[in-house]
């Protein structure tokens, strides 16, 4: 896969920023474009993505793991808990480098891929580290996040003791998974949807008062 030359996939990724009133720079664009590669592509490390989704990766994955940066602005600590392959660290990483970012995955394999990952792309603001997250030592974060792990509440509670006072704690889920914290007053649900799919996904968010 060249997502360099898939003007089909890059024009839906530029239509969904454009919707959200963002526009990055080529050289950006460039290494979204080659983290998607890498993970497509490379498969010394086992199976990291399915054949399904990597015809799509820009306009399912790579967006989606753009929707954080849409709503939260500033610099500061954010640990991604269960980073897998890199989503959404590693594009956060590469459209917020005032952040320093710490991706958490205790699988070996998916912990070389992203050590890879992250010399092939020059990422000084991540840091791979390869344990789980309540072992990691990490605390005092100023955000956590979260892509497809367990529900929201379990997330929630695995996230807060490493969450610094006033910390968010943010996840990405579908929303039919969330709706029922639409009455949750210490809840905020951002709802969206990405290119050509049906869903409606929703960013969860939470702070740590």
């Amino acid at each position: 896969m060249d997502y360099r030359t898939n003007i089909e996939q890059q024009n839906l990724l530029d239509q969904f920023l454009k919707e959200h009133g963002v526009k990055l720079s080529e050289e950006t664009l460039g290494k979204l474009y080659d983290y998607a590669d890498l993970v497509v592509d490379t498969k010394e490390f086992g199976n990291l993505i399915s054949a399904k989704d990597s015809e799509k990766f820009l306009s399912r994955h790579i967006a989606d793991s753009l929707v954080p940066s849409l709503y939260v602005k500033g610099n500061g600590r954010w640990a991604d808990m269960g980073a897998g392959a890199g989503c959404p660290v590693f594009p956060l990483a590469i459209v917020m480098p005032e952040v320093q970012f710490y991706a958490v995955e205790p699988r070996h394999m998916r912990v070389q891929f992203m050590q890879m990952a992250k010399e092939k792309l020059g990422l000084k603001n991540l840091t791979v580290v390869g344990k789980r997250f309540e072992t990691s030592g990490l605390t005092g974060l100023d955000f956590i996040s979260c892509r497809a792990l367990s529900t929201f509440e379990n997330d929630w509670e695995r996230a807060k003791p490493a969450l610094k006072k006033g910390g968010t704690f943010l996840t990405l889920k579908s929303f039919n998974n969330v709706v029922h914290l639409e009455s949750d007053p210490a809840v905020i649900l951002h709802k969206y949807t990405l290119p050509q799919e049906e869903q409606v996904y929703a960013l969860v968010t939470r702070g740590n008062e």
